[in-house]
């Protein structure tokens, strides 16, 4: 932590963001001065002012409230997507890596067809089958980085099975469950803390693109996705303050998880600390 702040200070300010983020979706209930549906239809669009900070929509709901359960919507995707992604990235990419032979060979060639679509291809059309909804975002975003992050835990899985400890462990007798368990899982953590960081501003984003679609989070429960398209969309030029915040909001989240996670590749890879 001390390397990160010292020799990342954007690294340390992105941990920060993520930080309050986290904390403001956490408390939205406290730090929210409406609920998210409560309108107010004297009050349509109306500017910011100081019953209203960031104004109203257009149905006068606050939209300095919504944008506050937006966070809430935005983080439990992100790190829900993130987790269950790299939970089965990593089931995969030990399995794969780890028993190598036929298996492995078997396991590649369906990552391989994965990979061949782009990744917003792929969440739309699981959407698509399981119809919009925060836990079917969840489940959709975690399905596609579970393929798709297999194989860096897989590379990372070829790379410890070389060493002499485990040759070592072998000779001595040990199962495959303890040597996965105890030997190579440990070695692999700081690459799954990488990608998990690195992952988190995409995740957000698609989730963002998803809810612009309509095929995320369902109204009317905020998304900031969601918040970018129809009344935001439709009263761009009359009411630009309806895309502005959510794309700001969007925009910081985003760039804070980035800048952790390009600080924490940098602190946490072997190879880029020999090359400074």
């Amino acid at each position: 932590m001390r390397a990160l702040i010292a020799g990342k200070p954007l690294g340390a300010l992105g941990g920060l963001v993520l930080a309050a983020m986290l904390a403001v979706a956490a408390g939205a209930d406290v730090f929210a001065p409406y609920a998210y549906d409560e309108a107010d239809m004297l009050a349509r669009l109306r500017p910011s002012s100081a019953s209203h900070w960031l104004g109203t929509d257009n149905l006068g709901r606050d939209l300095l409230s919504r944008v506050i359960y937006g966070a809430r919507v935005s983080m439990l995707v992100g790190f829900g997507g993130v987790v269950t992604g790299l939970a089965g990235a990593t089931v995969v990419g030990l399995v794969s890596g780890y028993f190598g032979g036929r298996l492995d060979m078997a396991v590649q060639r369906i990552v391989d067809a994965f990979m061949c679509f782009p990744l917003l291809l792929v969440a739309l059309t699981i959407m698509a089958l399981l119809g919009p909804g925060l836990g079917n975002v969840i489940a959709a975003l975690g399905l596609v980085l579970a393929v798709r992050d297999s194989r860096v835990i897989r590379g990372a899985v070829f790379t410890v099975k070389q060493h002499p400890y485990v040759e070592a462990a072998r000779a001595l007798g040990v199962g495959h469950l303890r040597m996965i368990w105890r030997h190579v899982l440990p070695n692999i953590i700081a690459p799954i803390i990488i990608l998990a960081t690195v992952n988190l501003g995409a995740v957000i984003l698609i989730e963002a693109a998803l809810s612009f679609l309509g095929f995320g989070v369902p109204p009317p429960r905020p998304s900031w996705g969601g918040m970018l398209s129809g009344a935001g969309l439709m009263h761009m030029l009359r009411a630009p303050w309806l895309a502005f915040w959510p794309g700001v909001a969007l925009s910081v989240a985003v760039f804070g998880a980035n800048m952790l996670g390009d600080a924490l590749r940098d602190v946490l890879d072997p190879r880029l600390r020999g090359s400074r």
